[in-house]
């Protein structure tokens, strides 16, 4: 898939789910959750330990899921990202350095950006989707006074979002959303991939109706 067709998928499901675990050994059984739960769009950040494998292992495994790199904070762990087969890059900060290297490789960006310095100058510099993030500390009163004069932007809100105020946020107008730590809980039993198998599906119900 080329850029266009990749932001094209990402913004049609309007969901990226964010792996960020302290163990590896437990990304093979997340993602077979969230793929079950019908989830297809992934990332996997870079403060993940084995990151640039799971990456590898996902694309394996999973050729129709879209699988990226996030936490990519400058360009050396963009080009890692990126040689490790990462299908887009997504940032916590708003590194501008990082988009030619991605688009260089045909790979999109989702900056993140807060405030509306940080997103003129993203989407200025080509960012494909500008993270707004952190969603939840600023606040939907935020996200509304920003969208007024910035409505040509596509945002997906990231940042303790929980599932319950998806439909508030979708009202505002975001064009999608990056969950985390309210999706992929931390694993304490086998029963957990079940629930995150259950929430995601549950997620991707309120998200598309």
């Amino acid at each position: 898939m080329n850029r266009e067709e990749i932001v094209n998928k990402i913004k049609a499901e309007k969901l990226v789910v964010i792996i960020r675990l302290k163990q590896q050994k437990y990304v093979p059984e997340v993602v077979k959750a969230l793929v079950t739960g019908g989830v297809k769009v992934l990332e996997i950040t870079s403060n993940t330990p084995g990151y640039l494998e799971e990456i590898k292992r996902v694309r394996e495994m999973y050729p129709n899921i879209l699988v990226g790199a996030g936490t990519i904070k400058n360009t050396t762990l963009a080009t890692e990202a990126l040689n490790a087969g990462a299908q887009f890059l997504v940032t916590p900060n708003t590194n501008v350095d990082v988009i030619p290297v991605a688009h260089e490789k045909d790979a999109p960006v989702l900056m993140g950006s807060v405030t509306p310095t940080e997103i003129c100058n993203a989407v200025e510099e080509g960012a494909d989707i500008v993270k707004l993030f952190p969603s939840a500390a600023m606040g939907i009163d935020y996200f509304k006074a920003v969208k007024g004069p910035l409505d040509s932007v596509s945002f997906f809100a990231v940042g303790g979002i929980g599932v319950d105020s998806i439909q508030e946020w979708k009202d505002a107008g975001t064009a999608g959303f990056g969950l985390g730590g309210n999706l992929v809980k931390p694993i304490e039993s086998e029963n957990d991939f079940n629930d995150i198998a259950e929430l995601a599906e549950r997620t991707l119900k309120i998200i598309h109706s």
